[in-house]
Order: C-alpha cells, then sequence, then structure tokens
C-alpha cells in the first residue's frame, strides 16, 4: 500500500515516463542518476543560475567534497548537526568526513588572503555537492536525496553592508521565481527553538533576527515567524514551496551569520588599518538542483518553458525525400546552440511522431514544399500553426524566446 498517493504531476513519475533521471539500488536509495534528457534541463537551470549570480556581482569557486572532521569541529556543525552528517573515514591517520554543507569550505577560502573593507562586500557562490545521511523513510524522488548539488553563495560583507545584501538576494530569488514560474507558497522567518541544538548566543540570534526582519519589512513581503527551523548557526529567511499533494518545503533561503565568521577567525582591514570582523550572509536562490527540478517537472508537467526544454525544436520530415534537408536544419539547429532532435519517418507516421513529440515546444514539418523553398512549418505546443517561415526566420524566432527566457512560444 502507498504511504502517500501519487498526483497528477507527481515528479517521480513523469521523470521515469519522460526519461528524466532514475534511481538503481546498486547506487542506493536517495542517490538518483540523470538521464540525457534530465541532464540537459538540470544543465539549463544550472547556467541559469550562474548567468543570474555573475551579472549581481558574484564570482565561482570550485571546493572539494570532503574535508578533515576538525573542519566541521570548528565550524559547529560536528557538535550541532553530526547526526544528519555521514561517519568520518580514516584516511592516512586523519578522519574525512562528505560535507554536509559549504559555508566552512568557503570561509576558509575567504581567510586563504588577506582582505581589505576595499573588496567588501565579497560575493562567493559555487554550485557544489554536499551529502546528507537522510533516513531511508524520507528519501523520495528528487525532493528528499543523500547527494545534494546545492547553488549555493555566501557573502563576506561589513555590518553596515548586511542587509542591502540580504535584501538584494532576496530580490534575486522573487526575480528566478518569475523566469522558472514557481510560485512560493509563503516566507517564513526560522527562528531558533527550546533544545542544545542552536549555538548558545543570545545577542548574536538578537541581531541577525532584526536584521532579517527589517529585510523582509522593507521588501514587502508578508512572512511568518516559526520557531524551531532555523539553521544552528542562525537565524533565515526562507521560501515555502507546496508540490500538487500540498506538501510543503524549503526551495530558498537568506540566513545571516555572526557565528562561522568568529569560528574561523574572519576579518578584513579597515579604513582605520585595524582588524575587523566580517558578516557571512549564506543564500541560495533555488537550493538543491535536485528539488528545484523535482519543483519545475510538477509545475509545467514535464512541458518546460523553451529554454529548459530537453528537446526545444523536433524536426519532422514528412518522407525519406526530405531527409536530407532535415538533417542540413538539424545541423543549423546545433551550430545556434538549439537542442534539437530528428525524428524520422522510420520512427511512425508524421502524426505518431507529433504525438510523440507532444511536450516539445517547437516542431518543424518538413514536406515537398518546404524542402524545396527553404521553408518550416512550424506545430508549437499550445496548437498553433504559423504560416510557413523561412528557416532562418524561423530559428531566429525561436533563439530569440529562449534568449529572452519569454514564456510564450
Amino acid at each position: 500500500m502507498r504511504v502517500q498517493q501519487e498526483h497528477r504531476h507527481d515528479h517521480r513519475r513523469l521523470g521515469r515516463e519522460l526519461d528524466l533521471f532514475d534511481t538503481d539500488p546498486l547506487m542506493g536509495a536517495g542517490l538518483p542518476y540523470w538521464l540525457p534528457d534530465g541532464a540537459a534541463v538540470r544543465h539549463a537551470l544550472e547556467e541559469y543560475i550562474r548567468g543570474v549570480e555573475r551579472r549581481a556581482g558574484y564570482q565561482h569557486v570550485y571546493s572539494p567534497v570532503l574535508g578533515k572532521r576538525e573542519l566541521y569541529e570548528i565550524s559547529g556543525h560536528w557538535s550541532h548537526y553530526s547526526e544528519d552528517m555521514f561517519p568520518p573515514m580514516d584516511l592516512g591517520g586523519e578522519q574525512v568526513v562528505l560535507r554536509p554543507s559549504l559555508c566552512p569550505h568557503h570561509a576558509l577560502i575567504y581567510r586563504s588572503r588577506a582582505r581589505s573593507y576595499r573588496e567588501l562586500p565579497l560575493r562567493m557562490a559555487e554550485l557544489g555537492g554536499m551529502y546528507r545521511s537522510e533516513l531511508s523513510g524520507v528519501l523520495g524522488g528528487l525532493t528528499r536525496v543523500r547527494a545534494i548539488q546545492l547553488n549555493d553563495a555566501h557573502i563576506f560583507c561589513t555590518l553596515d553592508q548586511v542587509a542591502e545584501e540580504a535584501r538584494s538576494a532576496l530580490q534575486l530569488i522573487r526575480r528566478a521565481y518569475v523566469d522558472l514560474g514557481i510560485r512560493p507558497s509563503r516566507f517564513r522567518l526560522s527562528l531558533p527553538g527550546p533544545g542544545g541544538k542552536y549555538v548558545a548566543a543570545p545577542e548574536m540570534w538578537r541581531r541577525a533576527t532584526a536584521l532579517l526582519a527589517e529585510v523582509l519589512d522593507s521588501s514587502g513581503v508578508e512572512y511568518e515567524a516559526a520557531e524551531g527551523e532555523a539553521a544552528f548557526y542562525g537565524p533565515k529567511i526562507d521560501v515555502q514551496i507546496t508540490d500538487g499533494a500540498g506538501r510543503e518545503a524549503t526551495l530558498s533561503t537568506v540566513q545571516v551569520d555572526f557565528h562561522q565568521p568568529e569560528q574561523f577567525d574572519l576579518h578584513y582591514i579597515g579604513p582605520d588599518g585595524a582588524k575587523h570582523r566580517p558578516v557571512m550572509v549564506h543564500r541560495s536562490i533555488i537550493g538543491s538542483v535536485e528539488r528545484a527540478v523535482a519543483h519545475l517537472i510538477e509545475t509545467h508537467g514535464g512541458a518546460f518553458p523553451a529554454w529548459l526544454a530537453p528537446t526545444q525544436l523536433e524536426i519532422l520530415p514528412v518522407s525519406d525525400a526530405e531527409l536530407p534537408v532535415a538533417a542540413d536544419l538539424l545541423r543549423r539547429c546545433l551550430d545556434l546552440d538549439l537542442r534539437a532532435r530528428l525524428a524520422t519517418p522510420d520512427q511512425g507516421t508524421l502524426a505518431a511522431r507529433v504525438r510523440t513529440a507532444r511536450l516539445v515546444p517547437y516542431q518543424a514539418v518538413i514536406g515537398p514544399r518546404e524542402a524545396a523553398a527553404d521553408l518550416v512549418a512550424l506545430r508549437l505546443r499550445d496548437g498553433s500553426r504559423p504560416d510557413p517561415l523561412p528557416t532562418a526566420d524561423a530559428l531566429a524566432r525561436i533563439t530569440a524566446r529562449i534568449e529572452a527566457r519569454s514564456g510564450e512560444l
């Protein structure tokens, strides 16, 4: 008996039906692999996020997925979060751990050289792997996994810069949701609750909470406060989403952290020539790539916006006589970096191939007339059929829509 009834656009079912991702017991629970079409969606999403971050002044880094146990003892993860971490591995007399988050690595990158106040805010971003030892009972599809690709960033800034940096991060999140067609279900100010899982520093919590409340109020966002949902080192703004079955999850976050800069003895040289402690703002525009793609599958029912679609243009020659022209069109598409696919007549009747490609945003039908005149008869996913266009004009129209990330076809 199913514990949870599948809803119409359940990403687990669609992910397999559309050949986006799958799992194998030999790889292990909570460790999905991405098939070519799913990898194309993921790659498009990751490149979009990197572009958004570059334009917002972020610098991208790569850091390893392993760290010494001592690193997480310093950060506080070992004492506050070890039940969610994988056990240490003995390596050459040292214990190393699969990282549960990226922030300790970024703190080390920050302190790897002297920093001046002139460098701040320093915005450091990474699409990096991390690992959580989730219990098997909570694993499901792409929403709860053990190997996570996180869209993460850490802003090292002065105290005076914190509110503006956190506000800008929240604006990036809201802008991305518009581009992706994601509707947040609510905004949450996540606060500490009772128990020993939080760093004991009341003044630090008060300052960080006041800053995030100011950001939410000045952004005109309605929000709810929730005790017991904070990170162990500080409060956070959580952007919540809800799937078709009514299950709520956190997708994006903005956090203010006074704790780790102190733990790692981070500093910058101020205009007075003295050392000062930076503040660390954690922010994630789309959170884990896995959860983001799961939500996008369910939001769009597999009919992704053209810029995200695994196949953007399906080329449909009516008969074998049009195959040379269709193959040339495929080459032109690939030269334009369009994700195109050629469905040849031996794969079925034209009507059958049209049905098979029903989720593809654009279909290019090439019959004798089109082949002779270098025309394309487009069929759009919404059912419309513009008049045949010169091939160059049709490709220009499609690439313009994709580059604009327009929701229109």
